[in-house]
């Protein structure tokens, strides 16, 4: 009976290994690497591939970020690093409900998450909104329009502004998330290359 608690004891330990890297692989990040492009320039796609480059972006801007990196901010009047990324949830928010078909409403409080949480919630509304919109034609895009609700106001935009408004609005933030973690003494990995959507080896 001696012998064979070792190896049962081995065998639960290898099941319970398999287990968690089976998660861990299930709860992997998108945007590690950029998807492989889509086969025409449909309107949608095009935007798909806007959101996806800005997934790529995000995911490599925030790899790595500590609470030092967190904390910083380029002046006392400054936005503090994890505001400007709460900030970029909130519009990525706006990007999904609006390829949803949902309404906007504001104005909302900040989010009270970790940062774990707020880059996992951002990278995923990303892919989801990226999806959505990904082989749609130029009439389904017309179709998407920008709907903000304050109180009993509301008021409508064409899917144009997503484009200059929140998308954009969202690779400068990140872009100024690479600048500060690089003041903060963290820069981001060398390797990523934006161009090619990959890391180098």
């Amino acid at each position: 009976m001696k012998y064979r608690f070792p190896f049962q004891f081995a065998s639960i330990l290898l099941i319970l290994m398999l287990q968690v890297n089976l998660q861990a692989q299930e709860m992997e990040l998108p945007y590690k690497e950029i998807p492989d492009y889509p086969s025409n320039y449909a309107s949608g796609n095009v935007v798909s591939r806007m959101i996806d480059g800005l997934g790529f972006r995000y995911y490599w801007a925030t790899e790595g970020l500590t609470e030092k990196d967190l904390a910083y901010r380029p002046s006392e009047e400054g936005r503090a690093a994890m505001q400007t990324l709460t900030h970029i949830y909130s519009l990525s928010q706006s990007i999904l409900m609006t390829n949803k078909g949902e309404t906007i409403i504001r104005p909302g409080g900040p989010p009270d998450y970790s940062f774990e949480e707020l880059r996992k919630l951002t990278l995923n509304n990303l892919k989801q909104a990226s999806d959505l919109v990904l082989g749609k034609d130029m009439d389904t895009l017309q179709e998407l329009i920008i709907v903000f609700q304050q109180g009993d106001k509301t008021s409508e935009f064409p899917y144009w502004n997503m484009i200059n408004g929140m998308i954009s609005d969202c690779i400068h933030h990140t872009g100024q998330i690479v600048l500060m973690r690089r003041a903060s003494g963290n820069p981001q990995n060398p390797n990523v290359n934006v161009f090619l959507g990959k890391t180098r080896k």
